[in-house]
């Protein structure tokens, strides 16, 4: 996966009942040509399989398909340990990983899981550190000290592995203005796309906060979670009374996803089908064959280069 181009994906549930549908699934998106998969991570709920288990075994049955947690539950998961799995699954993939992080939402659940539960503002705090000790343990160099208001490590050794993307489901002020400073992408919550309230409120505090840090703003992509149906005709509406993307034949699809990337700089599109439906292997295919090298033919004949 270059981080050059748009990419395209696609978002897999994690029911331990669905596991042929998610490792046939992948093998599917992996022969015809997308970009990456993404999970959920939700430690507390028993019915579910480990995120990171999974991305494990499923990077271990595929050849050039990428993986990434739809965001990682950090609260459970010490980001001195989560830069050692980083680490290693992308050493062990090739570079296939992106982490997707995410200052934990569920403090009810996580507290269950008998995880001391922060504050918000000190989640952002916790979130953003972890970020940046990821980095440090990562790409080889000497012992790493790292003296932290939430973690810390004495004289650690950084994996001689680069740190992979790190994309956040930022939403709150606090946590998109650390996303501007510290990572490279950005996933909307609530599938927020392009036209969306949520979108234009929040992607000037990321762009702002990269500029107070001395970053280009476009070094942070948008890469947005896209729940919808693609249809064997076109729709007369392809999106609803409150402006929601609801899909499409393939070529509004195209049409909507060249002009979210040449006018409003996307970077790149998980598939999700409507509601809590799994993904069919046409809607699949029809995404992988034919919607996304659409959309990067619009993108090339436009001349435009990927950006936040």
């Amino acid at each position: 996966m270059s981080l050059a181009d748009v990419v395209f994906g696609f978002g897999a549930h994690t029911g331990l009942g669905e596991i042929p549908e998610l490792l046939r699934m992948a093998r599917q998106a992996d022969r015809e040509g997308l970009d990456l998969f993404s999970l959920s991570d939700h430690p507390y709920i028993g019915g579910r399989v480990d995120a990171y288990a999974a991305l494990g075994f499923v990077l271990g049955g595929t050849e050039r398909l990428a993986g990434l947690a739809n965001v990682t539950n950090l609260p459970t998961r010490p980001a001195a340990m989560l830069a050692r799995t980083v680490t290693s699954l992308s050493a062990l993939s090739g570079g296939r990983v992106v982490l997707g992080m995410g200052a934990g939402g569920l403090w009810d659940r996580i507290a269950d899981m008998g995880v001391p539960p922060l504050a918000p503002g000190a989640a952002v705090e916790a979130f953003e550190e972890a970020i940046t000790l990821v980095r440090l343990l990562s790409g080889g160099g000497e012992p790493v000290t790292f003296e932290g208001r939430y973690y810390r490590v004495e004289a650690i050794e950084p994996a001689p592995v680069p740190a992979p993307p790190v994309w956040t489901g930022s939403v709150g002020p606090r946590s998109l203005r650390a996303t501007g400073r510290v990572a490279d992408g950005w996933i909307p919550g609530h599938a927020a796309d392009w036209l969306s309230e949520r979108y234009r409120t929040s992607r000037p505090l990321i762009d702002a906060a990269a500029e107070s840090a001395g970053r280009d703003p476009r070094d942070v992509r948008t890469v947005y979670n896209l729940p919808g149906r693609i249809t064997d005709r076109p729709l007369p509406a392809t999106r609803d009374r409150d402006g929601r993307w609801i899909g499409g034949s393939v070529a509004q699809w195209a049409e909507e996803l060249t002009s979210a990337v040449v006018e409003h700089g996307a970077s790149g599109f998980i598939l999700f089908p409507p509601g809590h439906a799994a993904h069919d292997d046409v809607s699949l295919g029809r995404w992988a064959a034919e919607i996304a090298p659409a959309v990067r033919e619009g993108v090339r004949r436009c001349g435009v280069g990927v950006g936040g």
